[in-house]
C-alpha cells in the first residue's frame, strides 16, 4: 500500500510539472508545449487584487410594498452572487405603529427573510422603520444604534440617521398603508389611483420637500468619526433620505467635512433611481427592491447595486432583479410574477375589447 501511494505521488508530480509549466501575465498556468507562442486569451491581469472587495446595496422594501415577493427574490439572487456583505438604505418594515408587538412582528418577518442570506446584512434606518419613539426603541432593542460606522479593508462605511429628529407622519399614515397594500391585491387600478392622490397631496409634497436635519449629537459623531479615520482610501455614507435634494445647513456642513476626502453618498426613500455628481462626488438614490414605484420614468426599476472597491475607487454596476437567474434556467412562472410592467400591461384593456 505504501508503494502504491508513493507511485501515485510521483505520477501526480510528473503530471503537474508537464501540464502546469508556465505563468503568463494573465496569471494562468498552462501547457506550454501546446501553446508555445500565441495564446487564445488576452494578457490583462486576472482581477484578484486582495485589496479589492465587492458588496451590494439594496433599496426600499416597503413604504407601499408590492405584493409580488420581490424582496424575497432579491435575497435568493444575492445568495447566487455571493457579495461579501449587503447594505440596505432603509424602509424594511411598513411601521408607523405605536404597538411594540406589531412592530416586532414586522421585524420578525423581515429577519426570517434575512436569515436566508449567506453574508452579513447591514441596516440603515428609514422613516418607516423608526417613525416614532416606540419604533425607535424597538429598533434600538433589536439592532442597536441608529447611526454607526465600520471600517473594512481601509474603507470607512458610515450609516447616518436621516430621521434624527423624526418628521411628523402624514395623518392616518398607518391606515392608508394598510388600505393601499390590500388594494394592490384586490384592485390594482384603485391602488394606483390612491398612490397618485397620496403623492400629490399638499401635506405629503411639503413633507417630501422639507430639508433633512441632523441632530447635534449625530453631527458631533460624524465629525469625530471622520477625524478618527483620516487615512482611509474611501468613505461611503448611507442614509435613507437623499438629503442633498434640498440640503439643510447641517447637511451642507457634512458635505464640507467630506470635501477633502474621496466619498460616495447612497440613499433611498424616493423609490426611483437617480444619479447626481455634486462637487466631484457621487450622490446616488437607489431604486426599490420591492417597494411601490412612486413616479413614472426610467428610474422605475427593482434592482441591486454591485459595488467593487478598487484602487481607483468604486466600480458600480446596477443589476435589475429580474436580470439574474440560477443554473436551472428561467422559470416563467417565477419570473413572470416579478414582471411589474408586464402585470400592469396585462391589466390594461386591449384595443379590440
Amino acid at each position: 500500500m505504501k508503494l502504491t501511494s508513493a507511485c501515485i505521488a510521483v505520477a501526480l508530480a510528473m503530471f503537474s510539472t508537464s501540464l502546469l509549466a508556465e505563468e503568463t501575465t494573465s496569471g494562468f498556468s498552462y501547457d506550454k508545449k501546446r501553446l508555445p507562442g500565441a495564446k487564445p486569451w488576452t494578457s490583462q491581469p486576472i482581477q484578484n487584487d486582495p485589496a479589492e472587495f465587492q458588496f451590494v446595496v439594496i433599496g426600499d422594501r416597503t413604504g407601499g410594498a408590492n405584493q409580488e415577493g420581490t424582496f424575497k427574490l432579491a435575497i435568493d439572487q444575492l445568495n447566487l452572487l455571493q457579495p461579501e456583505f449587503v447594505i440596505n438604505v432603509g424602509d424594511l418594515i411598513e411601521g408607523y405603529s405605536d404597538d411594540k408587538a406589531e412592530l416586532n412582528a414586522e421585524w420578525d418577518e423581515v429577519d426570517e427573510l434575512l436569515s436566508k442570506l449567506k453574508m452579513p446584512f447591514v441596516r440603515t434606518p428609514g422613516n418607516h422603520d423608526i417613525a416614532n419613539k416606540t419604533a425607535q426603541q424597538v429598533w434600538r432593542d433589536r439592532h442597536g444604534a441608529t447611526y454607526y460606522h465600520f471600517v473594512y479593508k481601509y474603507v470607512l462605511f458610515m450609516v447616518l440617521d436621516s430621521e434624527d429628529p423624526p418628521r411628523a407622519a402624514p395623518e392616518g399614515m398607518k391606515d392608508k398603508l394598510e388600505l393601499y397594500n390590500r388594494l394592490q391585491v384586490e384592485d390594482p387600478a384603485k391602488a394606483r389611483e390612491m398612490l397618485a392622490e397620496f403623492m400629490t397631496d399638499e401635506a405629503v409634497v411639503a413633507a417630501l420637500g422639507k430639508p433633512v436635519e441632523f441632530g447635534d449629537k449625530q453631527m458631533a459623531w460624524i465629525k469625530k468619526t471622520l477625524a478618527d479615520n483620516p487615512d482611509v482610501r474611501w468613505t461611503f455614507l448611507f442614509l435613507h433620505e437623499p438629503a442633498w435634494e434640498n440640503a439643510s445647513d447641517n447637511f451642507k456642513a457634512i458635505q464640507k467635512m467630506l470635501k477633502a476626502r474621496k466619498h460616495t453618498f447612497l440613499a433611498g426613500h424616493l423609490h426611483y433611481y437617480d444619479y447626481d455628481l455634486l462637487d466631484g462626488s457621487e450622490h446616488i438614490t437607489m431604486g426599490p427592491a420591492g417597494a411601490s414605484f412612486h413616479q413614472e420614468g426610467p428610474g422605475n426599476v427593482d434592482h441591486i447595486m454591485w459595488v467593487t472597491m478598487t484602487e481607483e475607487g468604486p466600480q458600480i454596476g446596477n443589476i435589475a432583479l429580474k436580470g439574474i437567474f440560477d443554473r436551472k434556467g428561467l422559470d416563467p412562472e417565477l419570473f413572470g410574477a416579478y414582471d411589474r410592467k408586464g402585470a400592469d400591461e396585462e391589466a390594461k384593456p386591449k384595443k379590440d375589447e
